[in-house]
């Protein structure tokens, strides 16, 4: 692949991970802000946008990921322009990552100047957490290449990125976005055009259950969290759910099901803590407050923290980020 030949449009928090996986792995990289500024305004965005992208190379510096002089030369690899200077970058791009915010209006505006200016054989993926592949592609210009790609966040650090192609999607854009997701160190996995991808829609279910056992006086939400850290989530590392059914036996499942199905009604729903915690300002981190009080707490150490965890899990599992490792 070219390394000239990739663009993110949109270059908010989730624009900026993603140019952070591939300037990390040794890429260049088109970042590209598509909100109407005036000069000074321009400077100052794109001010904010590097100083983002020193920061996180900052933390993963921090977490031992890459030495200083790396940083500097990471750095390098990106270019940031606005909407009006960024036409020759998408008519060479083969990926075009599309990063705007979720709003039905804007997604519809960047799609569809998306397919005037890039190549007709570019393939472009919207990274929507919210919006089908099936409701944008009738945006775009030749939906035969078009996708969603939903990253999660740090997308820096997260392997993971889910796919979604709609009935139009041709198997070759397909396979060239799986092999650029792969070029950043991801692994790609496919899902069918449903709300929730697979991440989201399962872990809604679990968190909302979670809220709810505090709701409920089940556990405190400290005894919660750390059976899913040390029971749950350490085991769900290594086993896939399916998997895990299979290890255990499909009939043990089933008894187990039907006990809880008897005992409990079956829970969708967000329960009214959450919207309660809504309503007074309880958040989380970025409230100080949620389920735990953050009063007193280091912020930047704490996140600090979860996160060499996370990468430590990452090691053994042969999953974290390498630097430069899509040049060698």
């Amino acid at each position: 692949m070219d390394k000239k030949k990739l663009c993110v449009v949109g270059a908010g928090r989730m624009g900026v991970g993603i140019a952070l996986s591939y300037l990390y792995a040794g890429l260049d990289v088109t970042l590209i802000d598509i909100k109407d500024r005036s000069p000074g305004e321009r400077a100052q965005s794109f001010s904010r946008v590097r100083d983002s992208l020193r920061q996180e190379l900052g933390t993963l510096a921090r977490l031992g990921l890459l030495e200083a002089q790396q940083m500097d030369a990471a750095l390098k690899r990106v270019r940031l322009c606005a909407r009006d200077g960024a036409a020759e970058d998408l008519r060479l791009a083969r990926v075009v990552f599309e990063a705007v915010p979720e709003r039905l209006e804007v997604k519809r505006d960047t799609l569809q100047w998306l397919s005037g200016v890039c190549a007709p054989d570019s393939i472009i993926a919207s990274t929507t957490s919210t919006f089908l592949v099936t409701e944008l592609a009738n945006l775009v210009q030749g939906p035969e290449r078009f996708l969603n790609a939903h990253w999660l966040n740090p997308a820096y650090l997260i392997p993971l990125v889910e796919v979604s192609r709609g009935p139009q999607t041709s198997e070759a854009a397909a396979q060239g976005l799986l092999a650029v997701l792969r070029l950043a160190g991801k692994q790609p996995v496919q899902c069918a055009p449903a709300a929730g991808y697979i991440v989201p829609r399962i872990q809604a279910l679990a968190m909302n259950e979670a809220a709810r056992m505090v709701e409920e006086g089940v556990a405190s939400a400290q005894d919660i969290d750390t059976a899913v850290r040390l029971g749950f989530g350490l085991r769900f590392s290594v086993l896939g759910l399916l998997e895990f059914i299979d290890w255990g036996g499909g009939d043990i499942l089933y008894y187990a099901s039907r006990y809880l199905s008897d005992a409990i009604d079956p829970r969708f729903a967000s329960p009214a803590v959450i919207a309660r915690n809504m309503e007074q300002g309880r958040n989380g981190l970025r409230d100080g407050q949620g389920f735990y009080d953050y009063t007193g707490t280091d912020v930047d150490a704490y996140k600090m923290e979860r996160l060499s965890q996370l990468c430590k899990r990452l090691e053994v599992m042969g999953l974290l980020p390498r630097y430069e490792a899509a040049t060698h």
